[in-house]
């Protein structure tokens, strides 16, 4: 699906086709990102943004927010925070003599944690009961977030001072790790171009209870066995890559995925056919996304870092050598 950079979309454009209209006011290029980030409003799926520094990436999630509607918050993530400036604290109020809950930004639709990798382990720890099970328990008691639910994350790759690793936990947690790339000498320039002006203004498109019907739209989307079983394989692979015969990539992969990558593969695939306007998923969507939903889930080893192998070398071989199922359609 390619978006114009145009402000007008056509009038046969669909809610998601206007929103991203909207949200290419301000941001030139990353249609890769845009779709994936669409991916996983509809999947219900967290996402994690990688790039180097300047490439828009905190302002491609805070616009897409905007034309989503719904609460947004954002919190810069240093490495002073403390868990309870993200879930909430119980606070004693002196009047009555009894403590009393004050809720933290993680209660809101759309979460911004802005270079999440700047926070230590004990403020990662607490996002994990949240981003699973979209509840957040303070003392005793136990509170559900908003619906819709989702935490847009970035990082940043090239600093290492005042950054911490995140907890493998956490990692799988995110449904896709989309690694963002300079962009092109015209898409630069129109960028330099519309910095001369007033940045523009990012109108709510949809709201969230029309997200939460076009998330249960995508539902609907058929997927067929052997596509799940494909999703099923590729995971299995990547914990033994014997499987597929690459056995030499074994000593490269401490860990491989987990159950949960296989179950976001076919979420994410389903939620890109429906925004491709198909009713079924073809192995294309799989193919397309493979590479965000399983490339942070890999733990390499020692001997992979000194040969300069990376998580996506080692799953385009897998990709490769595993045979891709034939195109299916709504046939079940």
């Amino acid at each position: 699906m390619n978006w114009s950079d145009t402000t007008a979309p056509p009038a046969s454009a669909g809610p998601i086709e206007k929103v991203l209209y909207e949200v290419k006011k301000t941001i030139v290029g990353q249609d890769a990102l845009l779709e994936k980030l669409v991916v996983a409003l509809l999947a219900r799926g967290h996402i994690l943004v990688e790039g180097v520094p300047g490439l828009a990436k905190t302002l491609a999630i805070k616009s897409l927010a905007q034309a989503v509607g719904g609460q947004f918050h954002r919190v810069q993530f240093t490495p002073d925070l403390v868990p309870a400036d993200i879930v909430g604290t119980r606070v004693y109020h002196q009047p009555t003599g009894e403590f009393q809950v004050q809720l933290g930004p993680v209660f809101t639709n759309l979460l911004l944690a802005d270079e999440i990798n700047r926070a230590p382990a004990k403020v990662q720890s607490a996002l994990l009961e949240v981003m699973q099970e979209r509840q957040v328990t303070i003392g005793r008691e136990t509170h559900p977030v908003p619906n819709p639910f989702l935490v847009m994350a970035t990082e940043n790759p090239i600093e290492n001072e005042g950054v911490y690793p995140l907890p493998e936990a956490q990692v799988d947690r995110f449904m896709m790790k989309v690694v963002v790339g300079y962009p092109s000498v015209t898409e630069e320039f129109v960028v330099v171009e519309r910095a001369l002006t007033p940045p523009a203004v990012i109108q709510r498109i949809i709201d969230p209870e029309i997200l939460v019907g076009l998330q249960q739209a995508s539902d609907q989307v058929y997927v067929d066995p052997s596509l799940i079983e494909f999703a099923v394989q590729l995971a299995h692979a990547t914990r033994q890559p014997s499987r597929v015969g690459l056995t030499d990539l074994a000593r490269y992969v401490t860990f491989g995925a987990s159950p949960r990558s296989s179950i976001s593969l076919v979420l994410a695939a389903r939620a890109l056919a429906y925004i491709r306007g198909r009713e079924y998923v073809v192995p294309e969507d799989l193919n397309d996304l493979a590479l965000d939903v399983l490339r942070h889930r890999l733990v390499l080893s020692y001997e992979a870092l000194s040969d300069e192998v990376t998580p996506d070398l080692i799953l385009s071989k897998i990709l490769a050598n595993l045979p891709m199922p034939e195109p299916a359609g709504r046939g079940r």
